[in-house]
């Protein structure tokens, strides 16, 4: 894989089988897209307002950071091998960015409304498979001075995860306002698409080089990944994770999503996390949004008998392993103890059941994704229609999630594009049927964002969720504060308004 910043590959290259599975599952009304969202505070921007025809040059300058930006996919008919990212040809820059301006008052409520609306229209898989948005007009929201702009920018999933997509969003930025040196270009040239002929040449190829690496190599694989689960096993019994109830968000979705962030303090999460020893930010980060998805079903009356569950996505990069393009990610299922009322004996919970994950996880996922590798395009096809099919086993394995909680940290330091700070990152995961809200969890210089994402059926009223997130932080930074302090003091619902605020609402901005 070509990693952000490094030298760009000019010769076709073919789709992991991981990679191309986003491609299979995807459906209409459940794209396999993600975005990522940057706003960003222009007070040290030389010269006044920055022009929609400097961000698009600045652009233009980094197309080399990673490949995916000019690079499209080719399918090989009749889906029998994986496709094939080619330098496009017909590359047009300015198809891929585009201008628009929040209508006013230009405060949060619209810039959440308007991310949505983006958010839930397809890509042109025609073409490169991303688009980004400059939005301007963020004129009336409390945390930011007037002038401030956000970018947004939306990515198939087939290209990269979300590891990658935060690395390649650190490498479009700069460490100052204006860096003294200019990064070099790197070379890149358009690439003639290949003919039919050539693409099923290839995949007689590649099928029997697969059928013969998997008589090899799949039953000492698939015996290793199982002995690695099986000693996992023996070191952590069973836990809770057992079937999951069935909520609004186990519903199949709409076209139409709505979008919010809450914002928060890291310190405070790692002030948290002490009071249970152990325990890790992302631990306190999946007991707040299962404190918040009881509190917003206690609200409509529709609180579970079972503790609710939560997919997670885990990166199995190696350490040290850059992001690059692609996805190397395992999918995980943990128990949020919803039904322990107590938030640090939830977290405590929380904790112990991510433990055990982590441990079956080690080795056994790697295994697992080298196993997909081996299986033919046309058996993963069938496997990506079985998934996302309304009925059968794809169902009951998507309805035994009640919430994806998908964590990427990013960089401790100030950024800056184009002379503009960047002031807050955050982004919008991938919803499903079945699956039908998702948690994207961003931290960034001194802040971390909670962003759920979901249908606009299953949550008329995501301000409201975001409040309970807010409360459920403030419970448990509570309860954490008052034991560390060694008092037993009062687990009470509510409490304080949580960290930083992202948006109150009936107040002009600044």
């Amino acid at each position: 894989m070509t990693r952000p910043g490094g030298r760009e590959n000019n010769s076709m290259r073919q789709t992991t089988g991981g990679d191309a599975f986003f491609l299979y599952t995807d459906r209409e009304s459940r794209h396999q897209h993600i975005s990522m969202l940057n706003i960003y505070d222009q007070s040290s921007v030389r010269g006044g307002p920055l022009r929609f025809k400097t961000i698009l040059q600045q652009v233009e300058k980094r197309l080399s950071a990673s490949p995916i930006f000019r690079q499209k996919l080719v399918q090989v008919p009749l889906n029998l091998d994986y496709p094939y990212w080619i330098n496009d040809p017909d590359f047009d820059l300015e198809f891929h960015v585009r201008h628009i301006a929040l209508p006013k008052p230009g405060d949060w409520r619209q810039l959440c409304i308007q991310v949505s609306r983006l958010h839930s229209r397809p890509l042109d898989m025609s073409r490169p498979v991303w688009e980004m948005y400059v939005i301007e007009g963020l004129d009336n929201v409390d945390f930011l001075p007037p002038g401030a702009f956000a970018i947004m920018t939306k990515v198939h999933h087939v290209a990269l995860d979300g590891v990658a997509a935060a690395e390649l969003t650190m490498a479009i930025h700069d460490t100052e306002p204006y860096p003294e040196r200019e990064r070099r270009q790197r070379r890149w040239r358009p690439e003639r698409p290949p003919r039919a002929a050539e693409l099923l040449s290839r995949a007689g190829v590649n099928n029997l080089r697969r059928g013969l690496r998997t008589g090899r190599s799949l039953t000492a694989k698939l015996g290793s990944a199982a002995l690695e689960i099986g000693s996992s096993r023996k070191q952590y019994p069973a836990g809770e994770v057992t079937k999951a109830p069935l909520t609004r968000f186990n519903e199949p979705i709409s076209p139409h999503r709505v979008w919010e962030a809450a914002r928060f303090d890291l310190e405070e999460f790692r002030a948290v996390r002490k009071a249970v020893p152990g325990a890790t930010i992302n631990d306190v980060v999946l007991a707040v949004c299962g404190g918040a998805m009881t509190r917003y079903l206690d609200s409509k009356h529709e609180t579970p008998d079972l503790p609710m569950t939560a997919m997670v996505p885990v990166s199995v990069r190696s350490r040290g392993e850059s992001g690059g393009a692609g996805n190397k990610i395992h999918l995980s299922r943990t128990s949020l103890s919803t039904l322990e009322r107590d938030p640090l004996k939830r977290l405590q919970r929380v904790q112990k059941s991510m433990e055990e994950l982590k441990s079956v996880n080690a080795i056994s996922a790697r295994e697992l994704m080298e196993i997909q590798e081996q299986v033919p395009a046309p058996t993963l096809v069938l496997a990506g229609r079985a998934v996302a099919a309304s009925r059968g086993p794809g169902r009951a394995y998507r309805a035994s999630h009640n919430m994806v909680v998908t964590n990427v940290p990013g960089p401790q330091q100030p950024l800056y594009f184009c002379g503009a700070r960047l002031v807050m990152f955050t982004g919008l995961a991938v919803i499903g049927d079945d699956m039908g809200i998702s948690h994207a969890v961003t931290s960034y210089d001194g802040d971390l964002v909670i962003a759920p994402l979901s249908d606009r059926k299953m949550m008329p009223d995501p301000a409201f969720y975001r409040a309970c997130l807010e409360a459920a932080f403030a419970e448990i930074r509570e309860a954490a504060a008052a034991k560390l302090a060694g008092s037993p003091g009062a687990h009470r619902a509510g409490g304080r308004k949580a960290g930083k605020r992202v948006a109150k609402r009936g107040r002009a901005g600044t």
